[in-house]
């Protein structure tokens, strides 16, 4: 399967190690389409050798490309936000982990009905576990 893995750059780059973790273990049966997301090199800046109409339509083509979209939304990011507009627009399959601890899911993620799998964890296991449990 091609997972689309969303995750803040430019909004924050605090939750990387999540990221990592994240993406290391849906790589063990799957490709991650965006495994750069969890690059502990890449800064808040992005990738600042690409323009960003080349990011977008990158992106774009990614998404559509995928079969699924994790997305971590514990950092608020607007091209997050972004990723998951466009994914509900091209009705992608949506799993959304958020660490309730860290911040509070934005009222558009979690007022939207095409959003119904919105998973609450503490720590980054219980992110892992809960995505075990999804992608059997």
């Amino acid at each position: 399967m091609k997972i689309y893995f969303a995750g803040s750059i430019r909004g924050g780059r605090k939750d990387v190690d999540v990221y990592r973790k994240i993406i290391d273990y849906l790589k063990i049966d799957n490709e991650v389409l965006t495994e750069h997301i969890g690059d502990y090199k890449l800064s808040v800046n992005g990738q600042d050798k690409l323009d960003n109409s080349h990011i977008r339509n990158r992106d774009i083509a990614w998404l559509k490309e995928s079969d699924l979209v994790v997305a971590e939304t514990s950092n608020p990011s607007l091209g997050v936000g972004y990723e998951l507009a466009y994914a509900e627009k091209i009705e992608k399959s949506v799993i959304i982990l958020h660490n309730k601890n860290k911040s509070q899911l934005s009222a558009m993620i979690a007022g939207s009905s095409y959003f119904g799998d919105i998973n609450y964890y503490s720590d980054v296991a219980e992110a892992i576990s809960i995505l075990k449990k999804k992608l059997q």
